[in-house]
């Protein structure tokens, strides 16, 4: 009887601990403003620059406006990845290099645990709403100014 009480004891903490991370997980990541120029556009975007801020990402959120995306920078400098955990909202990542040139456009579906690779080391990736990088003409080797 008392190893029967230990472990429902055990698996009503399991219980809360859990319940406290997914309540944890939703709550609100302020983020930082970053003005990027790309194909003649400026455009301010959200800026993910703490290991907390980039955990988090655009996960949870069901839309972004048009023109809305978020900015991830690389200290050091890697062949970075993205990942889709938790985001409901189908996106195209950029990856950018320490020039801020443009060395790759992937897609990025919703949930989706694969993780997208750059094909080389970057310092940034530009995640915005899918085809908004072909809806505006924006290649891969093109040049994005980025003012943080």
């Amino acid at each position: 009887m008392k190893s029967f009480m230990a472990l429902r004891n055990c698996l009503l903490i399991l219980c809360v601990a859990l319940a406290a991370c997914q309540s944890a997980a939703q709550e609100p990541v302020e983020f930082d403003i970053a003005a990027i120029e790309v194909a003649g556009k400026s455009l301010p975007v959200e800026f993910a620059n703490t290991p907390e801020q980039r955990a988090r990402g655009l996960m949870y959120r069901q839309s972004i406006c048009e023109d809305c995306g978020m900015l991830f920078r690389f200290v050091p400098v890697r062949q970075a990845s993205m990942w889709m955990k938790n985001t409901f909202v189908p996106l195209d990542v950029a990856f950018i290099d320490g020039n801020g040139v443009i060395t790759d456009i992937k897609p990025l579906m919703p949930h989706d645990l694969t993780s997208v690779g750059a094909s080389k080391a970057v310092m940034y990736a530009l995640e915005m709403n899918q085809g908004w990088f072909a809806a505006n003409n924006v290649r891969v080797g093109d040049h994005i100014s980025i003012k943080i």
